[in-house]
């Protein structure tokens, strides 16, 4: 099931709309909650989301993210992430999601890497 969030955070250094959304649209159930300290509240829609990645690639122009490790129990998951360039993790952060067989259903993620400075 962890393939959803990794290409979920994949998606994120895409620069082309429509391929960004199909793969937004292919990791996310129906349903969601995402959510992070960029966000301005709860996102629960898909143009949101994908409007929300879409801005991540145009102010942090070559950037990607990537799931560095995913520990994953009974559909929960405990993701390392790492923004950067060039596989130079710049920043990190620590997201929480919830997966089912629909897709993800819930993704919070919080700044740092769990300890690790930053």
């Amino acid at each position: 099931m962890t393939d959803r969030i990794a290409n979920f955070f994949a998606a994120w250094g895409e620069t082309d709309a429509a391929t960004r959304r199909a793969s937004v649209a292919d990791c996310m159930a129906p349903e969601f909650t995402y959510s992070d300290p960029m966000t301005d509240g709860p996102i629960t829609s898909l143009d949101a989301l994908c409007d929300y990645l879409g801005a991540f690639a145009t102010h942090a122009p070559g950037w990607t993210a990537k799931a560095l490790t995913i520990d994953e129990k009974d559909g929960f998951a405990r993701i390392l992430v790492g923004f950067g360039a060039d596989g130079t993790w710049s920043q990190h952060g620590t997201y929480f999601a919830l997966e089912r067989d629909s897709g993800i259903v819930t993704m919070t993620g919080f700044k740092g890497a769990g300890g690790l400075p930053q």
